[in-house]
Order: structure tokens, then C-alpha cells, then sequence
């Protein structure tokens, strides 16, 4: 058990590492993709606390990501606020969208909570579209480079907007990590694998999920803000089933119920589309064949296979 831990933790750090130094030889194309690969995969990781580990299958969010970024982003158009303030007011927006939202949608289960999050969802995306006053609607509006500089960081510079990237993503695996020895963690992965043994043992189902939804908005709406800040814009695409679709792809193809999971599913897909639309102009078509061959011969994801395979102390 202690040698899985040594080596989980030697892994996860060692990624940070690698991550941390790659930026001096990475050229600034890739640095710049790179850079959005961690802030997604913050919001993959989000997602797969939800979906991966507790079981709960969510098609709407891309409402806790929209509420970060318009949390934040708002925050500065409107009332002028500075970054740091206008972050946690992006983090406040996801923590109370995803406690409402779950209290509501908490009261369906299976399929029906899938729907009800689609229309939530659905619902938040035309809200920002009708309230087109203040977001600009689907035109969506800039953050300036002068409205982006956090603590005297200048956060539009290339370098700094890497390790500001790097830093989110992390935060969010190392809060994964440490959810995954909790009891709290352990108790959503019972309810993932049998929710009612796990409500027959005395677990408060609900509050346990409600929990997982709170955690995972929250995250998400991290990532959101953190998208908004560093790429100065934010617009009502991001709240769209796309983005909420997105995630799932991500944490599906890297490994449902993995801490890396969330980070190979969005580094495989955005360079197999970013590749694919170099060669063809169907590059959907060929991302397409891809995707379902590696969902064929790597059912569990990347990161899953790896651990079924070999690393079976990979959490």
C-alpha cells in the first residue's frame, strides 16, 4: 500500500516537474496550447470527480465553467474589480450555481439527472444570451491586457500565462489526490459502485452528492475563470452543450475514475483535432475514427488501460 503511494505521489509530482520545464524548449505555439491543455484539464478534473468517482453522469457543466468566467470576467467589466478579487468572485458564482443546481437536480437520478442538467444548462447559456447588455450576448467582449495583470504579474505574457496554467492544474490534481484518501472520497467511490449497500452502511447519499456536485462546480468554475483571465475574453460559447460535452469526451478517453485521466483525455484530443485539421479539412471525420477506435481497444481510457494493464496502484 505505502509503495503505491510512493509511486502515485513520485508519478503525479513528476508530471508537474516535466510540465514546469518543458516550457524553456517548448516553441510558443505549442506553449500557448499547452497552456490551455492545463486550464481544460483543471476543468476535466472537475468533472471526473463528479462523473469519475461518484457516478453521476452530467451534461450541464458548462453552466459552472460559464459561471466562473462570467463571475470573474464580469467583475472587471462592470465593477472595475482587480483580477484576484474578480478570480474569487468567479469561484463564489460556481460554488453557488453548483449548490443550487444540485439540491435541485439531486432530486432526479440516472437519466433524468443527465436531462435536468442539460436544461439548466440550456437555460444558463440563454440567460447570458438575453442579458446581452452586460455579456455582449454570443459577440462576447475582451478583458483587456491592462485588466489582466494580477499582483504586478503581467498575466497576457506567454511565460507567465504558462505557469499561472500550471498552477491551477496542480491545484486541481493534488486536490484530487488528496479527495481520493479521505473518507469523503472513499464514500463517493461507494456510492459510485453500489449506492444502495452504500445507503444500507448509514451514508447520507444525498449530502455525499451533493458534496460531489458542489466540489466539482466549484473546480470547474476555477477553470472557467482562470480561461477568461489568461485568454482575456469571455463569451457565451463556453456555456454551450459543446463545452458541456466536452468534458466528458476528455475524461472518457483518459480514463474515467483516474487523477491523470482528465489531463491524457485532453492532451490526446486537442492535438488529435489540432493534427487532423492539418491534414484534412474533415478533420472531425478522422478525429472521428480515432476516437471510436481508442473507445474499441481502450474501453476503460488511456489512463484506465495503463492501470489495468500495469500500474494497478495508479488512482
Amino acid at each position: 500500500m505505502n509503495e503505491g503511494l510512493g509511486k502515485s505521489a513520485a508519478l503525479h509530482v513528476g508530471l508537474i516537474v516535466v510540465l514546469a520545464a518543458i516550457q524553456f524548449v517548448l516553441p510558443e505555439y505549442h506553449q500557448g496550447n499547452l497552456a490551455r491543455i492545463m486550464v481544460l484539464a483543471g476543468y476535466a478534473a472537475g468533472y471526473n470527480i463528479l462523473f469519475g468517482y461518484t457516478g453521476l453522469l452530467s451534461l450541464g457543466h458548462a453552466l459552472f465553467f460559464a459561471a466562473g468566467m462570467y463571475g470573474m470576467g464580469l467583475s472587471i467589466r462592470l465593477l472595475d474589480a482587480a483580477p484576484a478579487p474578480a478570480l474569487l468572485a468567479g469561484l463564489a458564482a460556481g460554488a453557488v450555481v453548483s449548490l443550487v443546481i444540485g439540491v435541485l437536480a439531486l432530486r432526479t437520478a440516472g437519466v433524468a439527472f443527465m436531462i435536468v442538467t442539460l436544461m439548466f444548462a440550456q437555460a444558463g447559456y440563454l440567460t447570458i444570451l438575453l442579458m446581452g447588455a452586460y455579456t455582449r450576448g454570443d459577440e462576447g467582449f475582451v478583458i483587456s491586457q491592462a485588466q489582466r495583470v494580477m499582483w504586478g504579474i503581467d498575466l497576457s505574457d506567454p511565460v507567465n500565462r504558462y505557469y499561472a496554467a500550471l498552477i491551477l492544474f496542480a491545484a486541481c490534481l493534488l486536490v484530487t489526490l488528496r479527495l481520493l484518501r479521505t473518507r469523503f472520497g472513499r464514500a463517493l467511490i461507494a456510492i459510485r459502485e453500489n449506492e444502495e449497500r452504500a445507503r444500507m452502511l448509514g451514508y447520507d447519499v444525498f449530502r455525499l452528492k451533493l458534496g460531489a456536485v458542489v466540489i466539482s462546480g466549484t473546480m470547474s468554475a476555477a477553470s472557467g475563470a482562470a480561461y477568461g483571465l489568461l485568454f482575456g475574453y469571455a463569451g457565451a460559447g463556453f456555456a454551450s452543450v459543446q463545452y458541456s460535452i466536452f468534458p466528458l469526451l476528455w475524461v472518457l478517453l483518459g480514463g474515467a475514475g483516474t487523477a491523470l485521466g482528465p489531463f491524457v483525455g485532453t492532451l490526446f484530443m486537442f492535438y488529435l483535432i489540432d493534427l487532423s485539421s492539418g491534414l484534412t479539412t474533415a478533420y472531425m471525420l478522422v478525429a472521428g475514427v480515432v476516437l471510436v477506435l481508442v473507445t474499441l481497444f481502450a474501453p476503460q481510457g488511456l489512463a484506465g488501460e495503463l492501470r489495468r494493464r500495469a500500474w494497478r496502484w495508479l488512482p
